[in-house]
């Protein structure tokens, strides 16, 4: 077959392929609503969001613009279940079709309560829940901080509870209660007001976390992790009010109190000043009635401890008597006192001898000691003399002069030393030889030694 000839077959360039493709399936599908698991998520610096929305049968890649980011409605993460709205669009660069997602929403309740459930245990498994962590709430407030949204009627109806209970001043973190980035404004607010230093007057006794009610969707910002783990680490005693009454979410488990509605947290957090009147003023009467019992049982023991008493003004007069005698008695005892010394000693007086007599006893006694003790002393002066002479003869009779004189002879060497041997004595050593009449000196031979001979 001649393929040159001409046909009626239509010619497209790729790129018209690919623009006529996306047409058709913009207009096909127009604004669409997908369900499926998030996989294969990558953030780029850009902004943008790829992924990937699986089930059981196909995979469908998505993509979400940084403009929409914000608009999402919920934080895409892998492995969660959602339902993403957008549009149904190409891309021609690869021949690929994508959904445009500008929505996101969890995949119905028991999807969120799973999740919800899951993170809870993971948790309470760390110790974020236990109840030796939580902390009491002050009696009376100086300063009341709330993390919600400005908007509304929970603030509102936190400032009205506060001011007819208590005045007290109110401090509002302003942040957004559901949507993307609400979770991530409310840890912040949280970690700041529990980073304020002691001391600060902007530092609150007491934090109020609290949005109204909503669908679990709306309530899932009070889910999130980073606004769990920040009311554990506060420092500042937390009051949870998230949603209505049935209404539970992760940060009542890690709040030191939680709270039904917001308008219940405001009565947790301030007392009732009409209760403290009443509850003083019934202090005040139980503390009066107890003080005058007190009074009358003290005045019962007083009276009777009274009978008990002894009469003291019969006793001052009794003492004041007892005194004036004793003085009385002094007066006169002092004189008769000094007259019988003196007449002892007058008596006493004419039984001693006279001076001059007891004089020339002791002189006579003393004469007569003193001629007693000199015979004493001669005589024992003769007995030392004889002694004396007894012990020189003795010492004369073993003098070495005395031996010198039977004809023995003391050898002394050159140094005035005694010498007792002839060995000790070398040949042509200079001796002294001592006579009882004199000293010669004499110069060793030189013979043997043992000999001895002396010249």
């Amino acid at each position: 077959m001649d393929e040159t000839r001409p046909t009626n077959v239509p010619e497209y360039s790729v790129a018209e392929i690919a623009g006529a493709v996306r047409r058709t399936l913009e207009g096909a599908f127009g604004r669409v609503r997908v369900r499926g698991e998030i996989t294969e998520l990558r953030r780029y610096p850009s902004g943008h969001i790829y992924l990937a929305l699986k089930d059981e049968n196909a995979k469908l890649k998505a993509v979400i613009w940084k403009s929409a980011v914000s608009r999402l409605g919920l934080k895409p993460e892998d492995g969660i279940e959602v339902i993403a709205s957008g549009r149904i669009t190409t891309y021609g660069d690869r021949s690929e079709y994508q959904l445009q997602i500008d929505r996101l929403e969890y995949a119905g309740e028991g999807a969120l309560l799973a999740r919800i459930e899951a993170l809870r245990k993971r948790l309470a498994e760390e110790g974020l829940f236990d109840e030796a962590r939580k902390r009491r709430i002050p009696r009376l407030p100086a300063l009341v901080g709330v993390v919600s949204s400005e908007k509304g009627a929970v603030i509102q109806d936190i400032r009205t509870t506060i001011a007819r209970r208590f005045p007290r001043p109110v401090l509002l973190w302003p942040v957004p209660v559901q949507g993307e980035g609400a979770a991530e404004r409310i840890a912040r607010a949280i970690a700041a007001f529990s980073a304020l230093p002691q001391g600060d007057p902007l530092r609150p006794d007491v934090l109020i976390v609290a949005r109204g009610g909503g669908s679990l969707e709306d309530l899932m910002a009070f889910n999130d992790e980073a606004v769990v783990r920040a009311a554990a680490a506060c420092t500042i005693p937390l009051i949870s009010a998230v949603g209505h009454e049935t209404d539970t979410t992760l940060i009542d488990f890690a709040s030191d109190r939680r709270a039904p509605t917001p308008t219940a947290a405001a009565e947790l957090a301030v007392p009732s000043r009409i209760e403290l009147l009443d509850t003083v003023s019934h202090c005040g009467a139980r503390l009066a009635s107890s003080l005058s019992r007190l009074l009358s049982a003290a005045k019962l023991r007083l009276r009777e401890a009274e009978r008990h008493l002894p009469d003291l003004p019969a006793l001052l007069r009794e003492a004041r008597q007892r005194l004036d005698d004793r003085a009385e008695r002094h007066a006169n005892a002092l004189p008769a006192f000094i007259a019988a010394r003196r007449a002892t000693l007058d008596r006493l007086a004419g039984r001693l001898p006279h001076p001059r007599e007891r004089i020339a006893a002791g002189s006579a006694a003393l004469s007569l000691a003193t001629t007693k003790l000199a015979a004493e002393t001669r005589a024992l002066l003769r007995e030392a003399r004889t002694a004396t002479a007894n012990l020189g003869a003795r010492l004369e009779a073993v003098s070495y002069e005395r031996v010198l004189a039977r004809g023995f002879v003391l050898v002394e060497d050159a140094r005035g030393h005694p010498v007792t041997t002839a060995a000790t004595v070398k040949p042509g050593a200079r001796l002294s030889l001592h006579f009882t009449d004199g000293k010669r000196g004499v110069t060793a031979d030189r013979g043997p030694a043992a000999q001895g001979t002396l010249l």
